[in-house]
């Protein structure tokens, strides 16, 4: 095979690994925003633990208020009672007493179902919390292994266009050329096989005359159709060719 165009496939080999390797680059600040959204949505459902608990305690001190200002009503009303002058007057603040115990009664019904409600939004909270600082560990970790590869990645990368740079600056400056402007067409596929007589790329059947100029594989073609360099590899028979080296023996 000609050395130009072992070269240009050494140089495809690499331009295909940088790609990948700039692919998963650039993808680190997306996969680091993706850990922290998980985390930023466990955040949120622990605030909104935290939240329903809070509004749960300021309802049973509201319940509380509620009752100690019943029960100072109440014991201005006994009083007021017990200087009442007529039957009347004496009933009047007897139905304004009941009305005010029951009031009680029902701000103590409700704080004995928001103390139920609160048992189970501390224990949420709890494990929440617990939870969460494992989680935010975990994070922690993902995102600086990410970083360390993505480093890696970055290393590695720089080597290779090194090795790139060496490899082309051994190519025909033609040929180099003509290869990065079908490369960039392509996405990093600017070779192509043509052993069975077509492009493996586009798949267009080769003229003959054309095909049979590539066989002899003196001179670097390309794809009339797709403008791809072509390789000319054929199967090597092993055991034909013994066979054959016997039979001049």
């Amino acid at each position: 095979m000609l050395q130009d165009l072992v070269l240009a496939l050494r140089l495809q080999a690499l331009d295909r690994k940088i790609a990948t390797l700039e692919t998963g680059i650039a993808t680190l600040p997306k996969h680091i925003a993706e850990i922290e959204k998980r985390l930023e949505a466990h955040k949120r459902r622990l605030e909104a633990d935290r939240l329903a608990l809070a509004a749960n305690l300021r309802d049973r001190k509201k319940m509380d208020g509620d009752i100690q200002l019943h029960q100072a009503k109440m014991t201005k009303l006994r009083e007021q009672m017990a200087a009442a002058k007529t039957n009347e007057h004496y009933k009047a603040f007897q139905n304004e007493i009941a009305f005010l115990e029951g009031e009680v009664r029902k701000c103590e019904d409700k704080i004995i179902v928001l103390m139920e409600q609160s048992e189970p939004l501390e224990k949420n909270v709890k494990a929440a919390e617990i939870s969460l600082k494992a989680e935010e560990q975990d994070v922690e970790a993902a995102k600086i292994a990410a970083r360390d590869r993505t480093a890696i990645d970055q290393r590695e990368a720089l080597e290779l266009r090194a090795e790139r740079k060496t490899i082309a600056d051994q190519m025909p400056p033609k040929l180099y050329t003509e290869y990065e402007r079908v490369r960039k067409k392509t996405k990093n596929t600017p070779i192509a096989d043509a052993t069975d007589g077509r492009c493996s790329a586009c798949q267009i059947a080769l003229r003959p005359q054309f095909f049979q100029d590539l066989r002899r594989q003196d001179q670097v073609m390309f794809c009339e159709s797709c403008s791809r360099l072509l390789t000319y590899n054929p199967v090597i028979d092993v055991v034909a060719d013994a066979n054959a080296s016997q039979q001049i023996a």
